[in-house]
């Protein structure tokens, strides 16, 4: 691992000691040298005095540097002057501003050694081999075009390597373009675009430019004025159209119009920057250091001349910072030129770094500082969109039903042309049936969207089919995307009425097999009500017929055994008590019961004949008697044997509830029933105990 001195890090007088301790000793005694301050010196004779308090700030950065500090505080303070064939020595007490500008150098130069020595320990230490690899990826990151209130020689260089990338940007992007177009068989011509090369002659033209001016003035042995600078830039190159001036300005400037915008540049040392000087006594002071890291990048070495000395013996020009920026940034460009470079574009939203904050005018003038508008209008003067076949066939194959599916030449496209044909590899060769229906449906879409007066956009070429891509302009992208959004919402319909049309189905479907459920079940409860009230009728039915048959044997039980025993007399004590009427009247009335309640219960449903028989028998009346007042019909001559033989239901004779089950109930009495001592013994009401 060599730095670039040519010293490796095993040559450091300490192997085993921490070299990023040591950068960050050199790094601190750099920021304790910038706390550095001198007063003016009322003697020009004597070195300008330190402030006070900044002793401590000399002494700790003589420290961390490993320097003498009475010699690093003689080295900014007193100038050493070689004149003469004999160079002679003049030792020269500086004043505030030149003490200032030595502290500055110093440290300037201790970083710049410093960050080179870093740069080329990290490429040998990531790098292999240049025999073991053939390409390489590169990463530039460049500052972005700058334009503030006052400008000087930092703007000028950052806006002159903007310029340059922004041309060969541009060349890059129109090389790429036309080679694009080249293969895919397109023949196109751009139109005419701004080019900056007017404002890189103005900064790096020959033979005269600003960075000339700049350089001659600072070869000069004279001391610069910045208003003799505006003068004789605005005199040398009057003539270029990208140098302006301002006259409202006080100060000695010069304005150079960009790509990007017009930018005010300050005269005020300009020259002085752009000599940087490094006086050969800071050189040497830090060859006495006793920092490893310091004795290696800065070597003791009586062959090596400072850069002073060199110019002084060979009368050469001086090496300035615009001819080393200069010269840096055409070996950029070189590599630039030799690799395929990809460009990525920052943009800051805004400068307080907040977030989601988003600053129109500041977005825009970065836009504009980038070259994109340029870039726009560039390909906006092309085909900026571009769509693979396959791409394009998947996204917009639904304008197939616009137009039939032909296979003749295609109306209104300019097809590839090339010199060679190359034979289409079968992905390709199924993806053209496919391409070539919807580009054949496209002038119906074209057709659509014109207006009827208008046939020029109606015949326009809309669109190129290269070999490998389709190439359209925007105004194309915006008719296939507002197609494309017809034809989905057409097939979104048909979708809808097809799923709406199958939901009604449906629906009246479940609707006729849920009443087709609904006339099952109800059928089925019905006919399972039926059946229980079926069954209810019968065992009730059942046990009626059982209940009635019961009762008449009850009944007949009853009758039999009254009719076998005699009418019992009444006692012969009651008898003898009595007197005879009243036993008369007592044995007519046992007689005669049963007629009384005939007679009481004869009006619900008895007919007058069947009364006219119960009277008979209770009266004990002859039924042929020639005095008898009733007329006996034919259907009855033969008359009433007995009691029992009238009613058709049991009779039993008893007022006293029966032990039987039921013998107190009967059924309502019909019209056409026929009525007797059952009626009258059944009777809902309780009889009345005599």
């Amino acid at each position: 691992m060599r730095g670039s001195s040519g010293t490796s890090l095993k040559e450091l007088p300490s192997p085993g000691y921490p070299i990023q301790k040591t950068i960050w000793k050199i790094l601190a005694g750099l920021l304790h040298l910038g706390n550095v301050h001198f007063a003016d010196s009322e003697d020009e004779a004597q070195p300008c005095q330190l402030m006070g308090g900044t002793k401590v700030s000399v002494r700790t950065s003589a420290s961390l540097l490993q320097l003498a500090e009475d010699m690093l505080l003689e080295t900014i303070q007193i100038r050493t002057i070689k004149a003469g064939k004999q160079q002679q020595v003049f030792r020269k007490p500086c004043s505030r501003a030149e003490c200032d500008t030595r502290r500055d150098c110093l440290a300037k130069l201790i970083y710049a050694r410093l960050f080179d020595w870093l740069v080329s320990v990290i490429n040998s230490s990531i790098c292999a081999d240049s025999s073991s690899w053939t390409a390489f990826i590169g990463l530039l990151d460049v500052y972005g075009f700058e334009s503030f209130p006052d400008n000087s020689l930092e703007q000028l260089c950052i806006n002159y390597a903007n310029e340059k990338l922004q041309q060969h940007f541009v060349a890059h992007y129109l090389r790429a373009q036309q080679e694009e177009y080249a293969v895919e068989g397109l023949e196109w011509s751009f139109v005419n675009y701004q080019d900056n090369q007017t404002c890189l002659d103005l900064l790096e033209g020959s033979p005269i430019s600003i960075c000339s001016l700049i350089n001659e003035e600072c070869r000069l042995n004279r001391p610069s004025s910045a208003a003799q600078l505006q003068t004789r830039i605005e005199s040398a190159l009057a003539g270029k159209p990208c140098l302006g001036h301002n006259k409202l300005s006080r100060e000695p400037s010069f304005v150079v119009v960009h790509f990007a915008g017009p930018v005010r540049y300050l005269t005020e040392g300009l020259v002085e920057k752009n000599k940087d000087p490094v006086p050969p006594e800071l050189t040497g002071l830090l060859q006495q250091s006793q920092d490893p890291l310091l004795m290696m990048l800065f070597p003791a070495n009586p062959e090596e001349k400072t850069q002073e000395e060199l110019s002084s013996q060979s009368r050469a020009p001086a090496l300035t910072v615009v001819s080393k920026f200069k010269a840096s940034l055409e070996q950029l460009l070189r590599v630039l030129h030799s690799t395929t470079p990809h460009y990525i574009r920052c943009i800051k939203p805004n400068s307080q770094s907040q977030p989601q904050t988003f600053l129109q005018e500041e977005v825009l003038s970065q836009l504009e500082a980038c070259g994109l508008v340029e870039t726009i209008h560039i390909s906006a003067a092309g085909f900026p969109i571009r769509v693979s076949h396959q791409n394009f066939v998947e996204r917009y194959k639904l304008l197939r039903r616009l137009g039939p599916h032909t296979s003749s030449g295609l109306w209104g496209l300019c097809s590839a042309k090339g010199p060679t044909e190359q034979p289409l590899c079968a992905r390709e060769a199924t993806l053209q049936p496919l391409l070539q229906d919807i580009l054949h449906a496209l002038p119906a879409l074209i057709q659509t969207a014109s207006a009827p007066g208008d046939p020029a956009k109606a015949t326009q070429v809309p669109l190129y089919c290269g070999r490998t891509k389709i190439f359209m302009t925007d105004s194309m992208l915006e008719l296939l995307e507002c197609g494309r959004a017809q034809m989905l919402e057409q097939c979104a319909r048909c979708i809808q009425c097809g799923w709406r049309r199958h939901r009604l189905q449906k629906q009246e479907k479940q609707r006729q097999a849920a009443v087709l459920i609904q006339a099952a079940v109800r059928s089925w409860l019905t006919r399972k009500h039926i059946k229980r009230l079926h069954i209810a009728a019968t065992v009730i039915k059942r046990a009626w017929h059982k209940w009635r048959i019961r009762m008449a044997c009850l009944a007949s039980k009853e009758l039999d055994g009254m009719e076998e025993k005699p009418m019992p007399r009444a006692p012969s004590s009651l008898s003898s008590s009595l007197p005879p009427a009243h036993t008369k009247l007592l044995g007519a009335i046992i007689h005669l019961w049963p007629l009384g309640l005939v007679l009481a219960n004869s009006a619900v449903g008895v007919r007058g004949f069947q009364r006219k028989l119960v009277a008979h028998a209770c009266l004990r009346l002859p039924t042929g008697s020639p005095s008898n007042k009733f007329q006996t019909p034919q259907q009855d001559q033969a008359g009433i044997t007995s009691i029992r033989a009238l009613p058709r239901g049991s009779i039993k004779f008893h007022c006293r509830k029966s032990p039987l089950q039921y013998a107190d109930i009967c059924p309502e009495p019909s019209d056409s029933s026929v009525t007797g001592f059952n009626q009258i013994l059944l009777e809902r009401h309780r009889p009345v105990q005599v």
